[in-house]
């Protein structure tokens, strides 16, 4: 048995409205499904073919593997939002909702995913550096990035702010994370003259006073995710340091992280400012510094031994003799 394609793809829009109206998903959320959702729907009409069965999805992974190229990862998602729009089917009675496929197909096992690295101080020094502070754009540049590496905020969340957002005089800032989950941060005297040098401009942005966001486009709107993302971008040609890794808004947030952990700071603080409900989300932020791996490694038993017994002169060590070729 199988679904009829037309059949399938008639209550998209019913399933969204359920979603967004019950369990309050993100608009974020919502743009990954249907993105999701429309790139199945393409492939089935390109394939003509008129039902979703077994076949039908496991011809869509190899598209996803071998045309898109996508990773365990990337396909797992897709076929979860499958799966997430075949449960709508089953509890609105649609026929023949429990002949959909997506329950059988089993999770791919992704390989080891290396974590997003992070700037080091030196590094987050020279990219505020590069930043034009001499210009009213510059100067909200500066604020907007300030924002997510002193307090590590995504880059979301900056979008979201709204002037009310900020108290200056008690140094907080209310933030709405993700699933409209609140957290208060304190803001440091550095972060707050930033933010008062670019508020003293803010009035100078167009139609500034119709927008209640803290941070205005130049025609007067809610600054968007997609340029601060480029802008970031446009910064760093003129850093003056080039890293093994693409650097984005996120890694900020990683930075300030991590920099964080270096200082001794314990995971449990970190997890709160973040915005983290388990540590485990947090771990992945976490990036050691190369000089706070030495130091633990110089605190082995095995290397203290060592030292002593060299310092002791108890331990003699010869270099190897030269390698001679044998005579023939």
């Amino acid at each position: 048995m199988a679904v009829a394609s037309d059949t399938f793809f008639r209550h998209i829009d019913d399933f969204f409205n359920y979603r967004q109206d019950i369990y309050e998903i993100s608009p974020q959320t919502v743009k990954s499904n249907r993105v999701d959702l429309d790139l199945f729907k393409n492939f089935i009409c390109s394939q003509n073919l008129r039902t979703i069965d077994g076949p039908a999805v496991i011809d869509f992974q190899y598209y996803l593997k071998k045309q898109r190229q996508n990773c365990g990862a990337s396909i797992n998602r897709k076929i979860f939002t499958l799966r997430s729009y075949g449960n709508f089917f089953k509890l609105y009675d649609l026929p023949c909702a429990d002949a959909l496929p997506f329950y059988d197909v089993l999770k791919i096992r992704s390989g080891y995913r290396k974590r997003p690295s992070a700037l080091t101080p030196q590094q987050i020094n020279l990219l505020f550096k590069a930043m034009d502070t001499h210009t009213i754009l510059g100067v909200r540049d500066y604020s907007v990035y300030a924002l997510m590496y002193q307090l590590g905020l995504r880059v979301g969340e900056v979008h979201s702010l709204n002037l009310t957002n900020l108290d200056i005089k008690n140094k907080k800032i209310l933030v709405i994370g993700k699933g409209k989950k609140p957290r208060t941060l304190h803001m440091n005297d550095e972060l707050i003259e930033i933010l008062c040098q670019y508020l003293a401009l803010r009035d100078q942005f167009y139609n500034s006073w119709l927008t209640p966001s803290l941070f205005v486009s130049k025609k007067g709107n809610r600054l968007a995710i997609r340029t601060m993302e480029d802008n970031l971008k446009k910064i760093l040609l003129y850093a003056s340091f080039e890293v093994p890794f693409n650097i984005s808004c996120h890694t900020l947030r990683h930075s300030m992280a991590s920099h964080l952990n270096d200082n001794n700071v314990d995971i449990l603080i970190i997890q709160s400012i973040l915005g983290h409900s388990s540590t485990r989300s947090t771990e992945p932020y976490i990036h050691p510094s190369y000089h706070s791996i030495r130091i633990a490694m110089e605190k082995l038993p095995g290397i203290k031994l060592v030292k002593e017994l060299i310092k002791k002169g108890e331990l003699n060590l010869k270099f190897q003799k030269p390698f001679r070729h044998k005579r023939e």
